[in-house]
């Protein structure tokens, strides 16, 4: 369930009929990748016990907040497809993040995931944009005003492809990626950073 109530219809007034709908507010998002990201990738990930942050999330996320932004976590877990977790483990998982991020302040606001494999071709596996797409209209974001972070060209693509600012860090260990340097020097992507923190002080160093 999602933290923030939606704005609903104001109540009738005698006499004058229905009330308009009351508009809701605009927001700007923070969208997030989760392995490699948030937290090390465990490669199909299916207890929540084994979750761990990278140093800096909770406080990076709840700086995020601060400054108005929205968490939106978009990943991709082709793992439930694939039979190696179900659904209701991906659930157990977030609910665990945000039990770690709590003392920092700080929570993922809704988090959209992908159950398919690549072989689907779906439409809601990044770099496709569905999920993205389906927050902005949740939560009414705007997409000219928010950005990205994510470790792979895949989250690049998909924030490139949604007018984001995008912001790619490097998983600690693999740094020397051959696929995280051809990203990191092809000019794609607007920030390159050294760990989660740093991207989100750039990012909200740009206002």
């Amino acid at each position: 369930m999602n933290p923030y109530a939606v704005t609903g219809f104001r109540g009738l007034m005698a006499g004058n009929g229905p009330a308009a709908p009351r508009p809701r507010p605009v927001r700007r998002a923070l969208f997030v990748d989760r392995d490699g990201t948030l937290n090390p990738d465990l490669h199909y990930l299916r207890k929540a016990e084994r979750l761990e942050l990278f140093r800096g999330v909770g406080d990076a996320l709840s700086l995020a907040h601060d400054h108005g932004f929205l968490v939106v976590c978009v990943t991709n877990q082709s793992g439930v497809e694939r039979g190696f977790y179900t659904r209701a483990d991906v659930q157990r998982i977030h609910e665990r993040l945000n039990e770690l991020l709590r003392p920092h302040r700080a929570h993922v606001d809704a988090f959209y995931y992908c159950p398919h494999a690549p072989e689907a071709r779906c439409e809601c596996r990044k770099p496709g944009t569905l999920l993205f797409r389906q927050a902005r209209d949740e939560w009414n974001i705007d997409m000219a005003t928010s950005a990205i972070v994510g470790d792979r060209d895949l989250d690049v693509q998909a924030g490139r492809d949604l007018g984001l600012l995008t912001a790619v860090v490097a998983t600690p260990g693999h740094e020397a990626d051959p696929s995280y340097r051809r990203l990191r020097d092809s000019g794609a992507v607007d920030l390159v950073a050294g760990s989660f923190s740093n991207a989100v002080l750039r990012i909200l160093a740009r206002g």
